[in-house]
Protein backbone atom coordinates (compact mmCIF):
# COMPACT_ATOMS: atom_id res chain seq x y z
CA UNK A 1 0.00 0.00 0.00
CA UNK A 2 1.24 3.62 -0.71
CA UNK A 3 1.37 6.05 1.36
CA UNK A 4 0.04 9.05 -0.29
CA UNK A 5 -1.79 8.18 -3.60
CA UNK A 6 -1.55 9.88 -6.85
CA UNK A 7 -4.16 9.55 -9.09
CA UNK A 8 -5.42 10.60 -12.63
CA UNK A 9 -7.89 14.11 -12.10
CA UNK A 10 -9.43 14.78 -15.39
CA UNK A 11 -9.10 18.91 -16.13
CA UNK A 12 -11.84 21.08 -17.99
CA UNK A 13 -9.94 20.73 -20.80
CA UNK A 14 -10.08 16.57 -20.79
CA UNK A 15 -6.38 16.48 -20.09
CA UNK A 16 -5.23 13.81 -17.11
CA UNK A 17 -3.00 15.32 -14.60
CA UNK A 18 -1.64 13.29 -10.93
CA UNK A 19 -3.46 14.66 -7.85
CA UNK A 20 -2.96 13.21 -4.27
CA UNK A 21 -6.09 10.96 -3.80
CA UNK A 22 -7.14 12.98 -0.80
CA UNK A 23 -6.93 16.57 -2.35
CA UNK A 24 -9.05 15.44 -4.82
CA UNK A 25 -11.97 14.03 -1.98
CA UNK A 26 -11.48 17.21 -0.01
CA UNK A 27 -12.18 19.30 -3.32
CA UNK A 28 -14.30 17.37 -5.25
CA UNK A 29 -11.98 17.05 -8.27
CA UNK A 30 -13.31 15.18 -11.32
CA UNK A 31 -10.79 12.15 -11.19
CA UNK A 32 -11.11 8.55 -12.71
CA UNK A 33 -12.39 5.33 -11.06
CA UNK A 34 -13.24 1.93 -11.46
CA UNK A 35 -16.06 -0.14 -9.92
CA UNK A 36 -16.46 -4.05 -10.15
CA UNK A 37 -19.38 -6.07 -10.12
CA UNK A 38 -19.17 -9.87 -9.88
CA UNK A 39 -22.62 -11.91 -10.34
CA UNK A 40 -23.65 -15.58 -9.69
CA UNK A 41 -25.95 -15.56 -12.00
CA UNK A 42 -28.44 -12.57 -10.98
CA UNK A 43 -27.13 -12.05 -7.40
CA UNK A 44 -24.08 -9.79 -6.65
CA UNK A 45 -21.36 -10.13 -4.07
CA UNK A 46 -21.30 -7.37 -2.10
CA UNK A 47 -19.22 -5.98 0.30
CA UNK A 48 -19.00 -4.02 3.27
CA UNK A 49 -16.78 -1.32 3.79
CA UNK A 50 -13.97 -2.07 6.91
CA UNK A 51 -14.66 0.13 9.60
CA UNK A 52 -11.66 2.32 9.65
CA UNK A 53 -12.29 3.27 5.69
CA UNK A 54 -11.79 7.39 5.53
CA UNK A 55 -15.32 7.49 3.87
CA UNK A 56 -18.44 5.34 3.99
CA UNK A 57 -17.10 3.25 6.41
CA UNK A 58 -19.12 0.22 7.46
CA UNK A 59 -21.27 0.81 4.58
CA UNK A 60 -22.12 -1.88 1.47
CA UNK A 61 -21.02 -1.35 -1.66
CA UNK A 62 -20.55 -3.34 -4.69
CA UNK A 63 -18.57 -6.22 -5.45
CA UNK A 64 -14.82 -3.47 -5.01
CA UNK A 65 -14.09 0.24 -6.20
CA UNK A 66 -11.14 1.99 -6.54
CA UNK A 67 -9.05 4.89 -8.09
CA UNK A 68 -6.57 3.26 -10.80
CA UNK A 69 -2.69 4.78 -9.52
CA UNK A 70 -1.46 7.75 -12.00
CA UNK A 71 -0.24 6.18 -15.20
CA UNK A 72 -2.54 2.70 -14.30
CA UNK A 73 -5.00 1.20 -17.24
CA UNK A 74 -8.24 1.09 -15.84
CA UNK A 75 -8.48 -2.42 -16.67
CA UNK A 76 -5.40 -3.35 -14.87
CA UNK A 77 -5.99 -1.53 -11.82
CA UNK A 78 -9.86 -3.22 -11.12
CA UNK A 79 -7.86 -6.60 -11.70
CA UNK A 80 -5.27 -5.14 -8.66
CA UNK A 81 -7.98 -4.08 -6.78
CA UNK A 82 -10.05 -7.29 -6.95
CA UNK A 83 -7.41 -8.99 -5.70
CA UNK A 84 -6.25 -6.71 -3.33
CA UNK A 85 -9.56 -6.27 -1.22
CA UNK A 86 -11.48 -9.84 -1.92
CA UNK A 87 -7.97 -11.97 -2.50
CA UNK A 88 -9.10 -13.39 -6.50
CA UNK A 89 -9.30 -12.99 -9.68
CA UNK A 90 -11.71 -13.10 -11.98
CA UNK A 91 -11.93 -12.55 -15.92
CA UNK A 92 -13.49 -8.75 -16.51
CA UNK A 93 -15.73 -7.47 -18.67
CA UNK A 94 -15.37 -3.92 -19.41
CA UNK A 95 -18.61 -2.20 -19.97
CA UNK A 96 -19.34 2.03 -20.24
CA UNK A 97 -18.07 4.64 -18.32
CA UNK A 98 -20.11 6.94 -16.15
CA UNK A 99 -19.67 10.04 -14.29
CA UNK A 100 -21.72 11.18 -10.98
CA UNK A 101 -20.94 13.57 -8.13
CA UNK A 102 -21.55 12.83 -4.11
CA UNK A 103 -21.10 13.78 -0.72
CA UNK A 104 -19.41 11.04 1.42
CA UNK A 105 -19.50 12.70 4.14
CA UNK A 106 -16.64 14.38 6.70
CA UNK A 107 -16.50 17.13 3.80
CA UNK A 108 -15.26 14.95 1.51
CA UNK A 109 -16.58 14.54 -2.33
CA UNK A 110 -16.32 11.59 -4.94
CA UNK A 111 -16.52 13.46 -8.49
CA UNK A 112 -15.71 10.61 -10.61
CA UNK A 113 -15.65 9.26 -14.08
CA UNK A 114 -15.91 5.56 -13.19
CA UNK A 115 -15.75 2.57 -16.18
CA UNK A 116 -17.26 -0.44 -14.58
CA UNK A 117 -16.48 -3.87 -15.00
CA UNK A 118 -18.50 -7.40 -14.05
CA UNK A 119 -17.59 -11.12 -13.90
CA UNK A 120 -19.57 -13.97 -13.46
CA UNK A 121 -18.42 -16.38 -10.82
CA UNK A 122 -19.81 -19.71 -8.88
CA UNK A 123 -20.50 -18.78 -5.57
CA UNK A 124 -20.72 -22.23 -4.39
CA UNK A 125 -16.66 -22.51 -5.67
CA UNK A 126 -15.29 -18.47 -5.57
CA UNK A 127 -12.84 -18.14 -2.62
CA UNK A 128 -13.39 -15.02 -1.08
CA UNK A 129 -10.68 -13.56 1.18
CA UNK A 130 -11.33 -10.09 2.05
CA UNK A 131 -8.33 -8.11 3.29
CA UNK A 132 -9.93 -6.77 6.66
CA UNK A 133 -8.24 -2.77 6.73
CA UNK A 134 -10.50 -2.81 3.89
CA UNK A 135 -13.82 -4.81 3.66
CA UNK A 136 -15.75 -6.27 6.98
CA UNK A 137 -18.15 -8.61 5.53
CA UNK A 138 -19.04 -9.83 1.87
CA UNK A 139 -22.65 -11.53 0.71
CA UNK A 140 -24.40 -12.53 -2.41
CA UNK A 141 -27.26 -10.57 -2.76
CA UNK A 142 -30.01 -10.81 -5.48
CA UNK A 143 -31.33 -7.74 -7.26
CA UNK A 144 -34.91 -7.26 -5.77
CA UNK A 145 -33.80 -8.20 -2.29
CA UNK A 146 -31.05 -5.92 -2.78
CA UNK A 147 -33.94 -3.06 -4.04
CA UNK A 148 -35.90 -3.82 -1.12
CA UNK A 149 -32.81 -3.08 1.52
CA UNK A 150 -31.88 0.21 -0.36
CA UNK A 151 -35.22 1.25 0.11
CA UNK A 152 -35.67 0.44 3.50
CA UNK A 153 -32.25 1.29 4.68
CA UNK A 154 -30.59 3.67 2.05
CA UNK A 155 -27.84 4.58 4.51
CA UNK A 156 -26.28 1.11 5.18
CA UNK A 157 -25.24 1.62 1.42
CA UNK A 158 -22.56 4.17 -0.55
CA UNK A 159 -23.55 7.29 -2.20
CA UNK A 160 -21.99 5.51 -5.25
CA UNK A 161 -23.47 2.00 -5.11
CA UNK A 162 -27.33 3.87 -4.59
CA UNK A 163 -26.50 6.10 -7.57
CA UNK A 164 -25.48 2.80 -9.88
CA UNK A 165 -28.72 1.15 -8.94
CA UNK A 166 -30.91 3.91 -9.62
CA UNK A 167 -29.00 4.09 -12.92
CA UNK A 168 -29.22 0.46 -13.57
CA UNK A 169 -32.57 -0.83 -12.15
CA UNK A 170 -31.56 -4.68 -11.86
CA UNK A 171 -27.79 -3.77 -12.30
CA UNK A 172 -27.98 -4.73 -15.92
CA UNK A 173 -24.74 -2.89 -16.73
CA UNK A 174 -24.63 -3.45 -20.24
CA UNK A 175 -27.81 -1.24 -20.97
CA UNK A 176 -26.62 2.13 -21.72
CA UNK A 177 -23.19 0.37 -23.10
Amino acid sequence: MRDSIEIPAIADDGSFFPVDKMRAHIEGLLHLAVSVFVFDGDRLLIQKRAATKYHCAGQWANTCCTHPYWEEAVEVCAERRLQEELGFTLPLTRHQTVEYEADVGGGLREHERVTLFSAQADARTLTVRPQASEVEAVRWIGSDELAREVAVHPGHFTPWFRIYLERFPGLSLSQAA
